[in-house]
Formats: structure tokens, sequence, C-alpha cells
């Protein structure tokens, strides 16, 4: 990806969003997001995507075998919560007070 055009996206870490297409779909389900991949447009979604991995025993995991863990879905799959309204939303962007702050369509609140 260029990083001349580097997309700018409404969700960041800790944002609560609900997964609207994939195999994990759940439109009103809130799931907490761990990681933002931006260069990558890629999200992590707690309790979402889940693949096993083989893994060897080593120092830290003695045993070895089979460990399950999430995987990232991409940012589009995913849509912003709104906790007022207990729907999913879309984001705008304004200036309040020379901050850029992101604010609910459906409610109107700001995000924190």
């Amino acid at each position: 990806m260029s990083t001349r055009f580097k997309p700018k996206f409404n969700i960041k870490k800790g944002d609560t969003v609900v997964v609207i297409s994939g195999d994990d779909k759940d439109p009103k389900k809130p799931r907490k997001i761990l990681e933002v991949f931006p260069e990558k447009s890629r999200v992590l979604v707690e309790g979402v995507n889940i693949v096993t991995r083989h893994t060897k025993p080593s120092a830290q995991n003695t045993k070895g075998g089979l460990v399950k863990k999430e995987a990232s879905v991409h940012i589009s799959n995913v849509m912003l919560w709104d906790a007022k309204k207990e729907e999913a939303t879309k984001v705008k962007r304004t200036r309040e007070n020379g901050k850029l702050v992101r604010i609910s369509k459906k409610s109107g609140e700001v995000i924190k």
C-alpha cells in the first residue's frame, strides 16, 4: 500500500463494534477491537475469526499442540456500535475546540 495517500479509519483500538458480514456475522452482539492494522486495512476483534494453530513444544509452551486464537478481519466487515441506540452506526468526524472528534450519525453522541 502506498504511504502517499494513507487511509483514515474511524475505528480505533478499544472501540466496540459489530461484525456485519462473514462467518461471525452478528449485528446485535457488540465486541471489542483488540488491535488495528491500518497498513493492511484489517482489525483484530475479540472472539471473531478463530483459527487453530499447530505449535511445537518450546520453553514457554512445554506441551505444544493446538492453539486457538483470533485472526484479523477486514475493516469493512465491522461497524461501530452505538451504545445509546444499541445498534450499528456510521461515523462522522468534526472539529470541536480545534480537536477532531468522532460523532455517531444515529444518536449524535461523541464517541470516546
